[in-house]
This record gives C-alpha cells, structure tokens and sequence, in this order.
C-alpha cells in the first residue's frame, strides 16, 4: 500500500476512508442540481402561459426535443471532460472547474429568459462533461491499493446519486410547482454551489489524490508496470491497432453528423432554423434531409466499427461484437425508461388524480413525512460521523456542509408544515350547461342508461350570458392556505382541470396577462359554500423520487441475487431488465384505458396507482440491467480499445435518451389521434420483444464472451 492511500485510510467513517463521504456528498449536491432541475423542465416549457404558476407552454414536440438534446449531449461532453482531466487539468481541477460551471448553468436557468435557458442548459452540458467522469476516478484512485473495497465504496458512492436525486426532485419540485419556477431552478444552483465549495475547502483531506497528473509519474507507472509480470498479457491482445486515416475521417464526419443531427432537431422545430437541409438526396415527403444525414451517419459509423473490430484476433474481435450486442439493447432500454423524464412527467400532471381529501389526504401526509425525514436524518448521522473524524483538519469544509443540511431541514419543514396546514373548503359557482355533441354523428352523446349527457363550462368574468343559455350551479373542493368561511367570495382559475383560489396578487397579475395577451379573462367567481376536511395536491414532481426511493429499497435484495448460485448470465440480465420494465408500461396502459381519444389535459384523470406501479418495475428492471452495462465493457474489451469502447456505450445512451424525449413529446399528438393506451403500448410491446431476443442469443453471447463472466 502507497504511503498516500495509508495515510488517506487513518481517517474512518463506517470503515472508509472520510474523504469517500466527501465525495458522497459532493455528489449528492451534484446529483440534486441534476435531477432537481431535470424533473421541472418539461413541466415548466409545457406549463400554459396564463395562471398561477405560469410556463412557456410549448408543445410537447418543442419541449421533447429540446430536452432530447440536452440529454444526449450530457452522456457525449464527458468523454472529452475524462480525457482532459486525464492529460491537463487533474480529476479534482475536473470536478471543481465542471461543479462552477454547472452553478452558473443553474443560476442562468432561474433567470426564466428564452437566452438563459439555452445558455444554462449549455453550460450544464460542459460543466457535466467535467465533473460526470472524474468522481468516480478520484475514488477509482483512492483505492487503487485496495480492491477488495472497491466495490463496497461504490455502494456507498451511488447511495449518494440517489439520495441527492430523490431531495432534489422532492425539494426543488416543491418549490417550483408551489413557489415559483424560478425557486426551484436557482436551488438546484444553491447546492450545486454548496457542493462545490465544501469539496474545495477538504482538499487537505485528499493528499496527492487527483491532482495534476506529473509526465515523469506516467514514465515510471509504465516502467513498473512491464516490470511486473501480472500485467504481462497475451501477446495477441495487445497488439496493437493504430487509429488509421480512413478511420479518423470517419470518426470526424459521423462526429460532426451525429452532433449537428442533434442540435438541429431543437433548432428547426423551435426557432426554425436549419443546419442541415430540410432535403437531402430523396424528396422531403418521402424522408427529411436531416434524417436522410442521420442515416448515412449511422452506415458510416457501422463500416468503421466493422473495420476497427475486424483487425483484432478472432477473441477479441468475439468479445467486442458481444459489447455491441449489450449496446444495441441499451438503446432500446434507455428509449423506454427515460420516459420518467418527459411523458410519464406530463402524465402525472395533465391525466393523474394528484389531489386527496379526508383520510387519504391524512395518509399520504404520514407517508411523505416519513418518506422525507427517515433518509434525510441517516444521511444527517452520516454527517455527524464525517464531522467527528474530520472537524480538525477540514473545518471549514463541515462548515458549509453543516450549513447545507440545515438549509434542507429548513425547507422540509416548511413543506411539510405547508401540506398539514392546508385547509379545504367546497365552493360553488356558476356553470353553463350544454348537450355533449358527439363529433361523427353530430348527436347528442347518452350513457349506458340512455340518459342525455351534457358539458358544464363555467361562466368567467368576461362572459356576457344570453337569454337561451342554461346556467346552474355546480360545486367542487378546492385546498387553501387561506383561513375561509362559509359565505366568502373568492376568485378561481381553472389550472389543467382543477379549480384553484387565488390571491389578490395572483388575480391581478392573471387578469393583466389576459389583457396584454388579447384573450378572454379566465377568471371565475364563487361562493365558499361549506368546510371541509383537508385537501392535498401532490406535486407532479413527487412521483419522480419513486425510483430513487425504490433503488435504495430493493438494491441490497438485487445485490444477494447477483451473489448466490442463483446469479443469471449477462444476457438473461439485459432481457429481464427489459421484460420487467416494459410490464410497468403495461401497468400504465391498462390504467389509462379510461382515458378517451383527444382528452385534453385534466379532462379525465386515473388513480396515482397506476404511475406508481409502474415505477416500481421501472427501477426493478433498471436494478436487473444495470449491473451489466460499462462493467461488462471493461471486461471485454482490451486496454487499446477501451477509450473508443466506452464512447460507444455512451454514445449508446445518449440516443436512447435522445430517442426517449422525441417519442415522449409526441405524446399529446398520439393521444389525440388515437389514445393514451397506445402510447404505452409502444413502451411495452417493444421492449418486451427486445428483451426475448436478447435472452434468445444467451448462448450466442455466452460463446462470444469466451469465458468472461
């Protein structure tokens, strides 16, 4: 053991070094910017423009592409941030110059401008290609004389990407959905810039550990390398295979496709501006000159994969065409499960009962509270133990981390103090009735019963009534923070197909945005007609945390599978991963058949069972795959070839991602020409029959692998 990793070892916590529940916590605060902003983007570029809590309400196709982009270029920037890292800056230079940027990112997003949103989107981009790659190379380093702890310092490494996920979805959510967009994205810059400097300040922790990397350490790792006979390989799989010219032309137009692809599906749809022709080779109407590009990219791509692959040994070249294999169903994986970035988002909140009265409100308020504060005080245990061991030489950094949790703890409180003080009253106004028309036949629509149905819209203030119209009274519940009583007049807005009170702020800021935007006043007046039991909305942003909830919930189940004699091949693995999570989209399928052809949002909305099941075997089938993934690449693949290998697995991601937010933004286009059923389908039939195909070729890989397990 080096005297640097003996002396970073003295310093304990839970039988690991402190500096690893540094970088857990720098992590986490990463991880909570990401998904904290992650979870409101969709919802806040979708949000209609006019209302309590007004977005830019793009279509759903604008939206998608645009976060499709982002998505993948976050998966392609850090393998140019680790090569960087690796010959000039150093990991921790890395990871603090990628934790700045992505803070300004942050910072820029709560300004809530069309340039500072694409300007911190950029920047969180470049800030992630620095800091994603060379966390997990600092711990990689820390015990490169340890091994055998390697993979219990991962656990504990990646229960912090989930933690930070699961508060910053909870807590920036919160804020954006209840407060203001702009809470919620400036707090995702908040702890990404707390995040920074308290890793900064526990540089004496550290040592030596990813600083610059020195030329002459370099020289004398390879002399001690070649003079050490365990990592003398066979002969033929270190021979070498020179990039050739052919091959670096290749990489150089399929790069410069690849990213202009990219860059110009958001581009054209949003701002109508085209960097590739809109016709290329074959007429428009049959295929778009972007997609005719894509597609001579992705034939190009193949021929230099082939060309490269074909050069090694028959072993080698085997093993590598298994790699492929993997990364070919990780797209279809990936195309699927970040669907719980875009559609199952709006899902949630346009088509899914958010809102709980009387006991179920009683319960749902028990079980968030203990869903908050239990993980929040283990993580909280865990600083007071990094405090106890490191309050001597990294004071300042306890410092800011302390000043962190009690931030979090503030504004847990608060919320959940907000949920219990909310109060319910049933209110009613004025509604008019007309015959529901059916569209075909152009009568009057009738139940099973053959009793008439008919449409109540409600009467708003800028509504002049004429003489035939039929007007009732019609009541419904709304929740308030305001203390009510019975015969009080307050004005309403409907907000995706619930009422909502508002204040005298609120109402005269919205009765100005109707005027300025030429339109109709929405607003609605009514009468408190009785007190009622309590009411909560859940936020659409909650049914994110699920599969970070259920990751920490099932891991360590999943982990005593991939131990004992029961453990399934690579193959079996990537199918059931795929199988279970396609059953969640099923789940979802069968919850929305209520849902009819051309529903607009909040016209018809099913129990939040259905999206919580569906999370649930999302993560199982995530848990199934994900232990295959990158480690099967540094397996397989020989240390020449390992660079270019890695980037292909990302590159793998990236357009699953790319592929998951094009297709969740056609969700308000699929619903209306057919249904909401349908949509799911897609996510269930596809995946389903992808991963009986890969279980299928588990001899086939099993012989391609030769021997690797």
């Amino acid at each position: 053991m080096s005297v640097t990793t003996n002396n970073f070892f003295k310093t304990k916590v839970l039988g690991h070094p402190a500096g690893l529940f540094v970088l857990f916590f720098t992590e986490m605060w990463e991880r909570f910017s990401f998904y904290g902003m992650r979870v409101l983007l969709i919802n806040f570029l979708t949000m209609a423009a006019i209302g309590t809590n007004p977005g830019w309400e793009w279509s759903t196709n604008h939206a998608g592409a645009l976060f499709g982009t982002y998505a993948m270029l976050l998966y392609l920037t850090p393998i140019a941030g680790g090569i960087i890292a690796d010959k000039v800056l150093g990991y921790r230079w890395a990871v603090v110059v990628g934790a700045v940027i992505m803070t300004l990112g942050h910072i820029s997003m709560a300004v809530e401008t069309e340039f500072s949103l694409y300007l911190g989107l950029v920047l969180l981009i470049i800030g992630t290609g620095f800091f994603k790659p060379n966390m997990t190379s600092i711990i990689s380093e820390m015990y490169k004389d340890l091994p055998e702890k390697k993979d219990g310092a991962y656990t504990i490494f990646y229960m912090g990407v989930n933690a930070g996920a699961f508060f910053g979805m909870m807590l920036c959510g919160y804020l954006a959905e209840k407060v203001g967009w702009s809470w919620g994205f400036g707090l995702a810059g908040i702890f990404m810039l707390l995040g920074t400097l308290q890793f900064w300040l526990a540089k004496p922790l550290f040592g030596k550990i990813g600083e610059i990397p020195q030329k002459t350490n370099r020289k004398n790792e390879k002399i001690l390398k070649s003079d050490n006979n365990k990592t003398i390989e066979n002969h033929e799989e270190t021979k070498k295979n020179p990039f050739t010219l052919m091959d670096k032309i290749l990489i150089i137009i399929t790069s410069f496709i690849g990213l202009g692809y990219a860059i110009n599906d958001p581009l054209s749809k949003i701002g109508d501006i085209h960097i590739f022709p809109e016709e290329f080779i074959v007429s428009k109407d049959i295929l778009s000159g972007p997609l005719v590009l894509a597609i001579i990219g992705l034939v190009l791509f193949i021929i230099l994969i082939i060309s490269r692959v074909s050069r090694y040994n028959k072993i080698i070249r085997d093993r590598m065409i298994a790699v492929i294999i993997f990364a070919l169903f990780t797209i279809f994986f990936f195309a699927s499960f970040e669907q719980g970035a875009t559609s199952l988002v709006l899902f949630a909140r346009d088509f899914t009962d958010r809102t709980m009265e009387g006991n179920s409100a009683n319960i749902y308020l028990i079980v968030n509270t203990l869903l908050t504060i239990i993980p929040l005080a283990i993580v909280s245990w865990v600083l007071i133990l990094l405090f106890k061991q490191t309050r001597h030489k990294i004071l300042s950094s306890n410092i800011v981390l302390a000043s962190s949790f009690l931030i979090i703890w503030g504004i847990v409180i608060w919320m959940l103090n907000n949920d219990i003080s909310s109060h319910a009253y049933e209110i009613e106004y004025k509604v008019l009735k007309i015959p529901k028309i059916d569209k075909k036949t152009k009568k009057q629509e009738v139940d099973k019963e053959g009793n008439l149905l008919f449409q109540y819209i409600p009467i708003t203030e800028s509504y002049v009534n004429k003489p035939l119209d039929k007007i009732e009274s019609l009541k419904t519940t709304i929740a308030s923070k305001n203390n009510l009583k019975i015969g009080d007049e307050i004005a309403i807005h409907g907000e995706i197909g619930v009422m909502v009170p508002l204040s005298n702020e609120q109402e005269k800021k919205i009765r100005e945005d109707y005027i300025s935007s030429k339109k109709d006043s929405g607003i609605i007046h009514a009468k408190v007609s009785e007190l009622r039991d309590s009411k909560i909305e859940i936020t659409t942003s909650w049914f994110s945390i699920l599969n970070s909830f259920f990751i920490i919930a099932f891991a360590s189940l999943f982990t005593k599978w991939w131990d004992s004699k029961y453990n399934p091949s690579a193959a079996v693995k990537y199918g059931l991963g795929l199988i279970i999570m396609a059953i969640g989209f099923g789940v979802l399928a069968f919850g929305s058949q209520t849902i009819p052809q051309g529903a607009t949002a909040g016209m018809v909305r099913v129990s939040i069972v259905w999206l919580i099941l569906a999370y649930l075997f999302h993560t199982l089938g995530e848990l199934c795959l994900s232990p295959v993934g990158l480690s099967y690449v540094s397996k397989l693949v020989p240390g020449r070839m390992i660079a270019f290998m890695f980037g292909m697995w990302y590159l793998a991601i990236a357009i699953g991602n790319k592929l998951a937010a094009s297709m969740g933004g056609m969700i308000e286009e699929i619903a209306k020409k057919s249904n909401m059923t349908n949509f799911f389908l897609i996510f269930t039939i596809i995946p389903i029959i992808a991963g009986i195909i890969v279980i299928l070729l588990n001899p086939l890989l099993k012989k391609l692998m030769h021997g690797v397990k």
